[in-house]
């Protein structure tokens, strides 16, 4: 009976294997991935019944263009190897590509996530950009025609502009590494604004302004960036990292730069609103300092003093008037009394003299040595010549004749 050495049935089998099994197919769900520190990657490959080791080495993980995970649906491009030393078979890993999802769509979305999550695409942190700026860094190919459309743009908008090309590779495996390279050199310059940029493509052509690299170059640039790759229905990861997105690399330069013409009308509004203000602002100053110059007239001391020589004027006026008016009376009432005192004076004088004569008589009437009849003397008390009636029974009075007076005391009085 021939036998064989361990060994020796692990090599039969292995041949057999890997001769049988030299490409295979295989569609299963991944399981219990470990990403070695030597750059491979081990994983089981399952479905519902069964389960099937796999390994995919450093050379070949460099193609990835997603991230394997837990539970992810695949399909494998691969070989069937096995390893002598346990006897165990396993599926060594060419490619492999998500179930039912092209990688690079599937890479697109778990980067965006990862990003989104790290505050990559946060609106708080995008950098405002320069109204006018006077220099700026175009990173693209310079030989393609997304180079031309910018340049084109930019003359006919605003020659009062620097511009420097940094000229990179904007599609292939080194394409990624280009661009972000070139935007570090280029943050460093101190320019106003940094545009990445190229034209229209696939997918796959476009596929650098997608990788982390270039959104971690953009992310750190303290440089205001603007992602102008594609068409306008065209979304990378660059698009949403950088401070402005613009559809198309001309569209980039009608954003960031401003029109000359329409500055030149802008300027020209400008100044007509300018030349009003400042009418207005005349106008409204020279009332002012009418009204101020008035309000000074009004309360300054020459005006004051002029206020006060009028009033004096004005009371000397008064009085003159007053003065004149009542000398003018005066003057009437004189005149009357001139017209009014040779009669006036003759009536006094004959009414004094009238007076004169009725006294003359009264004291020719009553003077005691007229009155000489027999039996008749005059009363008086106290000096005084009373009516004989007036007295009183014990009253003391005195009889006055023209040569005779006498103190009597009235005894009786009787009526008869």
């Amino acid at each position: 009976m021939y036998t064989l050495s361990v060994s020796a049935l692990n090599e039969q089998i292995k041949h057999l294997l890997e001769e049988s099994f030299s490409r295979v197919f295989v569609e299963g769900e991944l399981s219990r991935i470990t990403f070695h520190n030597s750059g491979h990657i081990y994983f089981t490959l399952k479905d519902r019944d069964s389960a099937i080791s796999a390994v995919m080495f450093r050379g070949n993980t460099t193609k990835l263009k997603f991230r394997l995970e837990e539970g992810m649906k695949v399909v494998i491009d691969g070989a069937i190897t096995l390893y002598k030393p346990r006897g165990s078979y396993q599926i060594n890993c060419f490619s492999i590509e998500p179930s039912g999802q092209g990688a690079l769509a599937l890479a697109y979305e778990q980067l965006k996530q990862k990003l989104s999550a790290q505050g990559y695409f946060a609106q708080e942190r995008k950098k405002l950009l320069p109204k006018f700026p006077k220099k700026i860094a175009l990173i693209t190919s310079a030989t393609g025609a997304a180079l031309q459309d910018m340049l084109r743009v930019a003359n006919a908008r605003y020659r009062l502009l620097e511009i420097d090309v940094y000229d990179v590779l904007v599609q292939g495996e080194s394409a990624a590494a280009s661009i972000a390279n070139a935007i570090k050199r280029a943050d460093e310059k101190g320019y106003d604004v940094i545009v990445v940029g190229r034209g229209g493509g696939s997918m796959e052509d476009l596929w650098a302004f997608n990788e982390e690299i270039v959104a971690d170059a953009i992310f750190g640039a303290t440089t205001p960036i603007v992602s102008a790759v594609g068409h306008e229905i065209d979304w990378l990861i660059s698009d949403f990292v950088a401070d402005l997105r613009a559809a198309t690399p001309s569209a980039a330069m009608e954003m960031i730069l401003p029109d000359t013409n329409e500055l030149y009308m802008n300027l020209d509004s400008y100044a007509q609103q300018l030349i009003q203000l400042l009418r207005q602002t005349l106008q409204r100053k020279k009332e002012q300092l009418a009204h101020l110059k008035h309000s000074y007239e009004q309360h300054s001391v020459e005006k004051k003093l002029q206020n006060k020589r009028d009033e004096i004027l004005q009371l000397c006026e008064a009085f003159t008037q007053t003065m004149e008016f009542k000398l003018l009376s005066k003057q009437k009432e004189l005149q009357n009394t001139k017209e009014r005192f040779p009669h006036a004076i003759d009536s006094v004088v004959n009414l004094v003299q009238n007076q004169l004569l009725h006294l003359q008589k009264m004291l020719q009437s009553n003077h005691p040595k007229l009155k000489t009849k027999k039996g008749f003397a005059q009363i008086s008390r106290n000096g005084v010549v009373i009516d004989i009636e007036s007295l009183q029974e014990d009253d003391i009075f005195e009889a006055q004749s023209d040569t005779v007076v006498l103190k009597a005391k009235v005894l009786e009085k009787r009526k008869i």
